[in-house]
């Protein structure tokens, strides 16, 4: 979280108040405050020139003018072109480039539009009081919620977009109530806490759940889960009966989260939790990564756990790999090919890596993924997404050891 001093005029006295932003976007420059009289014309109009929008009316309310305001963003991102333009277009010369290249040049220009849609809506600013409160007629009680992101508060008030506090807000609901997780059993549930990603896509969870344990971990039963996030692998490598399971990462937050879910689990026998990049001291007959699957720079703390800047995380557990496990001991990969798929990383470059790394390959494991956008032929990034296959990958070292 990082945050910034803002100063607006409340009639002609001077205000400041601390900026929070998740994801680092710089506090807007102009505060105006504005209340239920404000016309959605009109606040558009401002956001989209820049300017921060203090929200001084009914809350309800400020939630149907974001709502508002994201309609008119739509309508602009995919506003038609007009005649001149498309005889412009038709005039210009073919573009060389392969199909890869496209869906890459796509896939950036979507994360653009993402953004400058965020950067306009999040113009949309909430006050929060010293107890973490909203002063406003019918706001909901978000104290809880900003507590289990935020800590106490420490400052007299803050602004944040509400945007972002929609979203906290969310993330509190899917901690309270828990992420159902069929890999651990019926009524098994991962309860994720804000900016840790949560297990919301089965299919890869359901690969490791089914695939056959390494023999080698009767002489060996030690495996580590890189990068354990939520916990959720951990907690499944030791529901399969692996005796000692070591989940690493580098995020206290999500150490805590995982400590939480071992122990609703009552998996903090079997499960030891280190804070580490990557590997823990050690080997293992087993070790088990899901790194980000999209090799591209993360703008906000809940995106690490989607891109992966360079694929530094993927070489990272490649390269390690090898001296952290036991004779005869694999690897399970978890990885999509998505990002073959957007033309960001070729299936040549990723074979390559494994044999740089003096892996091999002992195996793999697919299967489909089944949430909504696979089937969403109006997702800009469609024609990617409906051929990925995520995939379990097991490796062993190369020389046998």
């Amino acid at each position: 979280m990082q945050t910034q001093t803002v100063q607006w005029l409340d009639g002609e006295t001077a205000q400041s108040s601390v900026w929070i932003s998740e994801n680092a976007a710089p506090a807007p420059k102009r505060v105006q405050l504005v209340d239920d009289t404000l016309s959605a014309d009109v606040a558009y109009r401002l956001v989209c020139e820049g300017t921060g929008l203090l929200w001084r009316g009914d809350f309800q309310n400020a939630k149907l003018l974001l709502q508002a305001l994201s309609r008119r963003v739509e309508k602009a991102i995919h506003k038609p072109l007009k005649a001149s333009q498309l005889k412009a277009q038709a005039k210009a010369p073919a573009k060389a480039s392969s199909k890869a290249q496209s869906m890459a040049e796509m896939f950036h220009a979507h994360r653009k539009t993402q953004a400058q849609r965020s950067r306009i809506l999040g113009n949309l600013i909430i006050e929060l009081q010293a107890d973490w409160r909203i002063a406003l007629r019918r706001a909901p009680d978000v104290q809880v919620a900003c507590t289990e992101a935020w800590g106490d508060c420490t400052q007299a008030s803050s602004l944040v977009s509400l945007q972002a506090l929609q979203g906290l807000v969310g993330a509190h609901e899917w901690r309270k109530k828990g992420v159902p997780v069929p890999a651990l059993g019926a009524d098994a549930r991962i309860h994720p806490y804000f900016g840790v990603f949560s297990p919301l896509r089965g299919e890869y969870l359901e690969l490791i759940a089914k695939a056959p344990l390494p023999p080698e971990l009767g002489a060996h039963p030690v495996a580590f889960d890189i990068g354990t996030g939520t916990g959720v692998i951990a907690a499944i490598l030791a529901s399969k009966g692996i005796a000692r399971v070591v989940g690493t990462d580098l995020s206290d937050t999500a150490l805590a989260c995982a400590h939480s879910n071992m122990q609703r689990l009552n998996l903090l026998g079997p499960v030891e939790l280190l804070k580490a990049d990557l590997f823990p001291p050690g080997t293992a007959a087993l070790i088990v990564c899901n790194p980000p699957w999209i090799p591209a720079r993360p703008t906000s703390t809940i995106e690490h756990a989607v891109y992966d800047d360079n694929s530094q995380m993927l070489k990272g557990f490649l390269n390690g790999l090898a001296a952290h496990l036991s004779p005869g001991g694999q690897g399970w990969l978890i990885l999509s090919d998505l990002a073959e798929h957007l033309g960001l990383r070729s299936r040549e470059d990723f074979l390559a890596w494994v044999e740089a790394a003096g892996l091999t390959i002992l195996g793999r494991r697919d299967a489909r993924p089944r949430h909504s956008k696979t089937g969403d032929a109006s997702d800009p990034l469609h024609a990617a997404r409906s051929k990925e296959i995520t995939s379990l990958w097991r490796l062993g070292a190369a020389n046998g050891q």
